[in-house]
């Protein structure tokens, strides 16, 4: 632990004295700052503990030059971290084999069709090999326990039994004329993805065997109509994992995801022979349609306890996620772990002791690590923590010597790995954009409070431009986050990043409105029926309180913006207050039935609101930004990625239709080649000079 420390120490002294010799002052970030900072993935520990590997980005404005690299951290400090992948492929998603000597992980090197499977050997060295070579493409590599075998995931056409089928329908697609997508149900979407027939599948592959092994196919439950994996914005996964004798795999799978449209949906854990087999559901009862949402299963070292994310299914459209504990191979539920106030479990890792387990989860700003039993119970604080987030948790090591490790970051701190100390906090171990960042003033961020009309604490964050000078008098911009069930962070943002909004000229607020998570299940379903209107009351009462509380405000210069929800409040704020100059709405419904309609989640907003259009029009009318256009008269900067499903065009064209009958000055910006987010570095630089100039003729003298 002394050298642990030392380390630290050392690292964080080298960094200052290259802070000092780059810049003298200190000065504000450029868009060039933020896109090309290295960007430093999640750490993956070695089973014995001694290792972690972490892929790091290293961009570029054109994607052709930009590649992320496979580094190999010693977790005791003792070296600086060391490159392990060179090509010019991108790798990622990697596992350890079980004797800590071997890593597998996905990359698309030249001559693959798809992305593969690769296999690099630590001890003997040399050149990764490839291991898979499926025609539809490999991820999510998990070894088995006696490091033979790797299991992954693969998207299949419904009908395919083989990699052979698998091909041959690839070629029959592409020889046809025509090119069409049929649908007879829903979901037809995920994100800004249009689905397709393709269903995921588990795979096993014999390391040196020619061939993988579908462990689903032909299975009644890949032939249901509801079949699926977990949904997430980048696509579908089946939380694969090894049973501790080898024999099986947990993976979670839902069968109901046809109802989609007009009911909750969910994921249960089911377990398949790794030789391959009908699987066996493993939790719910009855009816599929009545069961909770469960994710991300592990096994605990001694093979007793599998542990799993649970999200309960209530009346609530919010219900906060728990731990559940099952013992093993019964896999009965004997313990439920929840944290205070039942914030939710957002990540977790358990103790090689198998007695207790740590989890990330959010509160007011921050993401904290708790530490909970396996018998159950609520689980507590780790440490204090002042600022920052924590992500990417991973563990290792035996019960001797375990060690936890995570990647750390606030506003003021670009990503990098850290090993955290329970009860002390956490060290240091890597600083890959200590250079980048050394001379930027990028001030931490001001928690401040005030209770909203219900006597309800409400929590906002505030930002100071570079450069601050106390006797300046600063226009405001207030940010609204999107969700609405995430919260404003105090971590180095790519998209909205609070000090290159700020730049030299202006203090931002971040408000956690009601609907915000990360104080409590509670206050995350204070929105429920409440839209948009409670919401925006709340932002704009905690701007008043920082132009009261902040004495370097001008109350009089004040500008709001966001991005998805957080767009919808700023079309919102168009009707409802005139205290702005100017707003900035960012992928914003301005019609909730539109919304609705066109969007790819449905089911959610109905629930949200009680009822369907058709049943209670007036309720879905009166938070309803299109129907206050009379009063609309605030400037607005309109933008939106074309390819957006989350948000489609359309809904955004009708803004804007409504704000040119209404003669409101504004600005429309469509992005052709993006979609919810600006994601690509030339686009993403010409969004944010918008922004500053759009400010700059609103704010400025």
């Amino acid at each position: 632990m002394t050298r642990l420390l030392s380390s630290s120490y050392t690292l964080a002294l080298l960094l200052l004295l290259v802070s000092i010799a780059s810049a003298e002052t200190p000065r504000p970030i450029t868009h060039e700052d933020l896109w090309l900072m290295p960007r430093v993935g999640t750490p993956v520990v070695s089973p014995d503990g001694r290792l972690a590997v972490v892929a790091v980005n290293r961009p570029a404005y054109d994607s052709d030059d930009q590649a992320s690299h496979l580094w190999l951290v010693q977790v005791d400090g003792s070296a600086t971290p060391r490159q392990l992948t060179f090509s010019d492929a991108s790798e990622s998603q990697v596992t350890w084999a079980p004797d800590s000597s071997r890593i597998a992980f996905v990359a698309r090197r030249d001559g693959d069709d798809a992305s593969q499977v690769y296999l690099l050997d630590l001890v003997a060295g040399g050149e990764a090999r490839r291991i898979t070579s499926i025609s539809t493409g490999a991820r999510q590599p998990r070894f088995s326990p006696d490091g033979q075998r790797i299991a992954f995931t693969s998207n299949v056409h419904p009908d395919s039994q083989s990699d052979e089928d698998s091909r041959r329908i690839s070629e029959e697609r592409e020889a046809r004329k025509y090119n069409v997508l049929t649908y007879t149900g829903f979901p037809i979407r995920n994100w800004n993805t249009w689905l397709n027939e393709f269903q995921p599948r588990v795979f096993v592959q014999t390391i040196g065997a020619e061939q993988a092994v579908d462990l689903l196919a032909g299975t009644e439950l890949v032939a249901s109509p509801g079949y699926d994996g977990r949904r997430t914005a980048g696509g579908v996964e089946l939380d694969v994992t090894w049973t501790p004798d080898g024999e099986g795999l947990v993976f979670v799978a839902s069968r109901n995801r046809d109802r989609f449209a007009f009911d909750s949906t969910h994921t249960d854990l089911w377990l398949v022979a790794a030789t391959g087999g009908e699987p066996r559901r493993l939790t719910g009862s009855g009816e599929p349609a009545g069961s909770d949402n469960y994710g991300n299963p592990r096994f605990s070292a001694d093979g007793r306890l599998l542990l799993a994310q649970r999200t309960p299914r209530t009346e609530w459209v919010y219900n906060a996620t728990d731990l559940v504990v099952l013992n093993w191979p019964q896999a009965e539920v004997q313990a439920v772990i929840e944290l205070p106030e039942r914030r939710a479990v957002a990540e977790y890792a358990l103790a090689p002791d198998g007695d207790s387990v740590f989890i990330l989860a959010e509160d007011a700003g921050l993401v904290r690590l708790y530490r909970a039993s396996t018998s159950g119970g609520v689980a507590a604080a780790d440490f204090d923590q002042q600022r920052g987030i924590y992500t990417g948790l991973d563990g290792g090591g035996d019960a001797g010597s375990g060690v936890l490790l995570a990647r750390y970051e606030s506003a003021s701190e670009p990503a990098e790995i850290v090993q955290l100390l329970p009860g002390q906090g956490h060290a240091r171990l890597t600083e890959f954009t200590a250079e980048a960042v050394a001379g930027l003033d990028l001030p931490e961020l001001e928690h401040f409070w005030f209770d909203n009309d219900d006597g309800v604490p409400i929590h906002s964050m505030l930002v100071r431009p570079a450069g601050f000078d106390p006797n300046r008098s600063y226009p405001l911009l207030v940010l609204m986050h999107g969700g609405p069930h995430i919260m404003y962070r105090d971590y180095f943002f790519l998209r909205w990043n609070y000090h290159l909004l700020a730049g030299t000229d202006y203090v931002l607020v971040l408000t956690n409105y009601s609907g915000s998570t990360g104080f409590g299940e509670e206050f995350a379903r204070r929105i429920q029926g409440d839209p948009l209107r409670g919401p925006a009351i709340e932002i704009n009462q905690a701007a008043d309180v920082a132009i009261e509380q902040f004495g370097f405000i001008n109350g009089e210069r004040q500008c709001a913006g966001g991005a998805s929800y957080g767009g919808h409040l700023a079309n919102w704020m168009q009707g409802a207050t005139d205290r702005y100059r100017c707003l900035i709405s960012h992928a914003g419904l301005v019609n909730l039935i539109t919304q609705w309609g066109t969007s790819d989640a449905v089911y959610h907003r109905e629930a949200n609101l009680g009822a369907p259009p058709w049943e209670d029009p007036q309720l879905w009318l009166d938070q309803n930004p299109l129907m206050y256009a009379e009063n609309w008269q605030t400037p607005v900067l309109v933008t939106i990625g074309k390819k957006d499903e989350r948000v489609p065009l359309a809904n955004v064209l009708e803004y804007w239709t409504a704000l040119q009958r209404q003669q409101v000055e504004s600005r429309l910006l469509v992005y052709p080649d993006e979609d919810h987010w600006i994601m690509s570095g030339h686009n993403s630089r010409h969004f944010y000079g918008e922004i500053a100039d759009w400010l700059a003729r609103w704010l400025k003298d």
